[in-house]
């Protein structure tokens, strides 16, 4: 399986840290502040499988399995208790990862992600997850649902080339193959909000006041059960635009 990722070449540093590009998205998310977090870290960004440029597999399409995918990478590449940013979709991949390897993240920056139980998502969300299957799906088109994704992100003007880096990622049937880690909520996070509790690595939560996507109450849920929660900031935005996760993750 081949999967996209980028790291600079530059001299070792005791600090590392592992960024997950969320979704419909891909590496170029973090292109803005990635000069100015390699001051500070060496850093691993990378496409988790099925998403971005990534070769998909099927078995790796839920959060607990993609946590198990993290918990790998961060061995194969060396790093040490690397500090870990999450949005979107890193966010339950992150936290199955610190529940099921203690001690393997020095620290966790989350953004707009599902995690409470029952569910907590807008209305066209909800659709996708409680459809019986994909196959009325498989008619959309892909460009056009991941635009309508980029239209909530404010504040910030996509570079053109950022831009099609995003729609090109999810052509074909990569963007509702992608729909399988979001069905796969209803089960796998009730098994994440018990495990919650048991995390001991410290966790930054942000989370938009009025994304209609994952809702804010997501932020909130996270905040009453992880012990090690830093901070919780609520910004005015409907999603994390890319430059305010970058003040975010430094």
């Amino acid at each position: 399986m081949a999967c996209q990722f980028a790291t600079p070449k530059s001299e070792p540093r005791d600090v590392s840290a592992i960024l997950l590009s969320p979704w419909p998205e891909s590496l170029f998310t973090f292109e803005q502040m990635w000069s100015r977090l390699a001051e500070h870290a060496h850093l691993v960004a990378i496409d988790l499988p099925g998403f971005g440029h990534s070769e998909r597999r099927d078995e790796l399409l839920t959060p607990s399995a993609m946590g198990e995918f993290v918990a790998r990478v961060v061995r194969e590449f060396g790093l040490k208790r690397p500090h870990a940013v999450g949005p979107d979709i890193g966010t339950s991949t992150l936290l199955f990862a610190a529940a099921k390897h203690p001690g393997l993240l020095r620290s966790i920056v989350l953004g707009n992600g599902t995690a409470a139980v029952p569910l907590q998502i807008g209305s066209v969300l909800k659709d996708v997850v409680e459809a019986p299957s994909l196959e009325p799906l498989r008619n959309i088109d892909p460009r056009k649902s991941v635009e309508s994704v980029l239209a909530f992100v404010e504040s910030y003007k996509l570079p053109d080339h950022v831009r099609e880096d995003f729609l090109s990622s999810y052509e074909g049937d990569r963007f509702v193959e992608s729909l399988r880690f979001l069905r796969s909520y209803k089960t796998e996070l009730p098994v994440l909000g018990e495990l919650l509790p048991t995390i001991e690595t410290p966790v930054q939560i942000i989370t938009g006041d009025h994304d209609t996507g994952v809702l804010p109450i997501n932020g909130d849920y996270l905040h009453e059960r992880l012990v090690e929660r830093r901070l919780r900031a609520r910004v005015r935005k409907n999603r994390t635009s890319p430059k305010l996760e970058g003040r975010a993750g430094s």
